[in-house]
């Protein structure tokens, strides 16, 4: 789920405390309405024990996001520590034997770097990383205060808002520590492929010295402040205008929220699958998988990035991309980036392959990892990244975790 998912997801789970924000637990309540008929729904057949056996039964059978790399860490301007994980490729001959360049140096080869959306982690793109490895080197990176990078230092010690700009700034960080040398291909979903923009926009260099490719999935060049969610206009604008001031106050009082989002957890499930995928048959691990990962996204960190989104304008940095090959993909049911959105984008960028996925969302990348990964190893044969004859993994079905 990427970033205004989660300002859905956040919405929908504040309106379980509606009677301690009053109006504005009313207003973003509005949010929850559908995921929380199907609960109701389900609580009438299925008890609260059973439906906690059945999240621990999906969490061990679906092993997803258990794939680890090479750790490394990198440090942004302002010292976060930024973790990182480097899958590479051995260079053999056809005797199986390291190939060795006398008298010369290998060239560095292509590197694929992966950002995450928003309240997600490098565990995202699961499928994608598990298909391409052994096939092309590649870098996993966790945005700052996601996953296994440290809080904002900015965010803790200074109080400064998160900005979309500054994303760009840790994408160079970790790529002058994982990738100084060589081609590459850059890869990001929902905020990741805002990261990416940002990173075009502050460092047109890099991209045109060493970017070979880029892929944007499920993401937005601006006008996010547009996007109703699949509600009612005024339900939506009653929510932001009160929805910045309730996360802040639930910022603020982390530990207590966090005991309620747990409380309310049946709920939160509903709203995450609604937001997250547009299929009727996802396969429920899959969807358990995304879960977790949006759970463990503390409240305070949902509130500080927030802001970021409404101001997030990278529409001329795509200039920067032009002439290179690209691939622009999105889901049609994406409620958080509309596939609009990539539309826009691809308008933008002559030459460029859009894909829309029909029956997806915004979680794409989990819910037909097939035709993203496909997609994606298509782009690396027309970047160069990889031979023409290459065999992608066979990771590519949400239906066998490994």
């Amino acid at each position: 789920m990427g970033e205004s998912s989660a300002q859905a997801v956040t919405a929908a789970s504040v309106g379980g405390w509606r009677r301690a924000t009053g109006v504005a637990g009313l207003a973003i309540g509005v949010l929850a309405t559908g995921a929380a008929a199907g609960v109701a729904l389900e609580r009438m057949t299925v008890g609260r024990g059973m439906r906690r056996k059945a999240r621990l039964v999906l969490d061990a059978a679906g092993p997803y996001g258990a794939l680890r790399g090479t750790p490394g860490r990198a440090y942004a301007d302002d010292g976060t520590e930024l973790y990182y994980e480097v899958d590479e490729v051995e260079a053999e001959g056809q005797d199986g034997r390291k190939r060795r360049l006398f008298g010369r140096r290998a060239p560095a080869p292509v590197t694929v770097v992966f950002s995450h959306g928003y309240c997600l982690n490098q565990d995202s793109w699961h499928f994608q990383r598990a298909a391409l490895r052994g096939v092309v080197r590649t870098v996993h990176w966790d945005q700052r205060s996601h996953g296994r990078s440290a809080r904002g230092a900015a965010q803790v010690e200074r109080g400064e808002p998160v900005s979309i700009e500054q994303l760009g700034r840790d994408l160079k960080a970790v790529i002058d520590a994982a990738a100084p040398e060589g081609p590459l291909v850059l890869v990001g979903h929902s905020m990741g492929g805002m990261t990416v923009m940002a990173l075009a926009d502050r460092f047109p260099e890099l991209i045109r010295e060493r970017c070979v490719g880029a892929a944007l999935v499920g993401t937005s060049s601006g006008g996010l402040g547009e996007v109703n969610f699949g509600l009612p206009v005024a339900g939506v604008n009653a929510v932001r205008r009160v929805l910045p001031g309730v996360l802040k106050a639930l910022g603020q009082r982390a530990e207590l929220v966090e005991k309620g989002r747990r409380a309310t957890a049946d709920l939160f499930a509903g709203v995450i699958k609604r937001y997250s995928f547009a299929s009727r048959d996802v396969d429920p691990a899959v969807a358990r998988f995304a879960e977790r990962m949006i759970e463990s996204t503390p409240i305070d960190v949902v509130a500080e990035y927030y802001p970021a989104f409404d101001g997030h304008d990278k529409a001329e940095a795509l200039a920067h991309f032009a002439g290179l090959p690209m691939l622009v993909l999105a889901g049609v049911g994406d409620l958080v980036t509309p596939s609009e959105h990539s539309e826009a984008i691809a308008g933008l960028l002559p030459g460029a392959e859009l894909v829309l996925v029909p029956d997806a969302g915004h979680l794409v990348m989990l819910e037909h990892p097939e035709q993203v990964t496909d997609r994606l190893a298509d782009l690396l044969v027309r970047a160069g990244a990889v031979p023409a004859g290459a065999t992608v993994g066979g990771y590519g079905s949400s239906a066998h975790p490994g």
